[in-house]
């Protein structure tokens, strides 16, 4: 059984940045997750981009379970009620969509799982508003850009924003996003390399996801 939404959306503000990654190899996906856990980490987000997917994302859950009890693992890149339904059966912590999907917003209503859809207008957000999501994901991050999210939290007093996509893992960047008023931020490739992935250099990733997080910290 899932947890509460409410438990893994402060897990998200604590840390205040969530990794987002896919990769072929089940190892792989298991060095990334346990590089960002002893950085600090505590929220993941694996996506559904591949043919091994649903099999790395199982030997993920079973590795976080024993070796790393308080990480919340959730599944990204959902587009349809019956892929959420599918990974809350694997053991997802939590949902996130790239678009506002009305039947997965209501599975995930159902199942009582955290669900995050991703929006890039004020009238997806609006959707996602009427579908209860609490937290939206604001997708593509480098094309909207801070400016945006204080336009248009006045809109939409009670929702949680997160952006994904080209927040870079500076403090500059980190800080105007979080002055903007969001309580966390999804990261990919940026704050995961490819070059650290193809190296297997898991010391390097572990540094430079401990020194992302502290500038995330600092603002705390």
């Amino acid at each position: 059984m899932a947890p509460q939404p409410a438990t893994i959306i402060a897990a998200f503000e604590r840390s205040g940045i969530i990794p987002v990654f896919y990769h072929d190899d089940e190892a792989t996906c298991i060095e990334v997750m346990k590089a960002c856990y002893e950085a600090g980490i505590r929220v993941f987000e694996f996506t559904n981009r591949g043919e091994n997917a649903r099999r790395n994302f199982a030997a993920m859950r079973d590795k976080k379970l024993v070796d790393m009890p308080d990480m919340y693992l959730g599944i990204g890149t959902i587009k349809s009620a019956a892929d959420a339904e599918s990974y809350t059966g694997q053991g997802a912590d939590f949902i996130v969509s790239p678009i506002t999907d009305e039947g997965t917003a209501a599975y995930c209503r159902k199942a009582n799982i955290l669900w995050i859809p991703g929006c890039m207008t004020p009238s997806e957000i609006a959707v996602a508003e009427k579908q209860e999501a609490p937290l939206v994901k604001l997708f593509p991050g480098n094309v909207l850009g801070p400016g945006f999210v204080k336009a248009i939290k006045p809109l939409f007093p009670n929702l949680k924003f997160m952006p994904t996509g080209g927040v870079e893992p500076t403090q500059e960047s980190v800080k105007s996003w979080f002055d903007a008023g969001v309580v966390c931020v999804g990261m990919g490739s940026n704050l995961i390399p490819k070059q650290l992935i193809d190296s297997k250099d898991w010391a390097a990733l572990k540094a430079k996801v401990m020194q992302t997080f502290a500038f995330v910290k600092a603002l705390h």
